[in-house]
């Protein structure tokens, strides 16, 4: 079943996710449900479990047609920069450019309870970058500095105030 996104300003989006402990068919129905909900989307690369509001450490993502699933990820190491228009199903319609480091080794878990590494760079380590984020209570607003964020903020709000169809925008750095 696909589950609702949550948005900005839902508190679930602010704490941060527990430890997956056990990975057995609760977990892998999970994954599957947030596949689907990922492709109704239209727009995702990729779903954080607390997105939907599930406080688990648990990121899906569908780049280049290849489906994978990371569990409690965490980024071992990162170096360099890179500048990038992110955006965010948790707050729909806004992008806006965030300074990361360009590439980050990721561990965590397959859904078999396998080590899985991955070293990426570019949009990959921007992907992880962002979804570990989610399971940490971060979202993009809060990897802004503050004057940037109080415009991109405001900008939002303006968004979610429009009684018409609303065009998405982006917020250079």
């Amino acid at each position: 079943m696909a589950y609702e996104i949550r948005t900005y300003g839902d508190p679930v989006l602010k704490s941060q996710a527990a430890p997956v402990t056990d990975i057995n068919g609760k977990v892998a129905r999970l994954v599957d449900d947030m596949f689907l909900t990922l492709r109704e989307s239209d727009s995702g690369l990729a779903l954080a479990a607390p997105q939907i509001g599930v406080q688990k450490q648990i990121v899906v993502w569908d780049i280049d047609d290849e489906q994978r699933t990371i569990i409690n990820p965490q980024i071992v190491e990162s170096d360099g920069e890179w500048v990038y228009s992110e955006g965010c199903l948790s707050i729909p319609d806004l992008y806006v450019d965030i300074l990361r480091p360009d590439r980050v080794l990721v561990r965590g878990l397959d859904l078999d309870g396998n080590e899985v590494e991955f070293e990426v760079n570019e949009l990959m380590g921007r992907m992880f970058q962002h979804e570990i984020d989610h399971l940490n209570g971060v979202l993009m607003f809060d990897r802004m500095p503050s004057d940037r964020r109080k415009a991109a903020l405001s900008e939002y709000r303006q968004m979610q105030e429009s009684t018409g169809p609303v065009e998405p925008r982006h917020l250079p750095l």
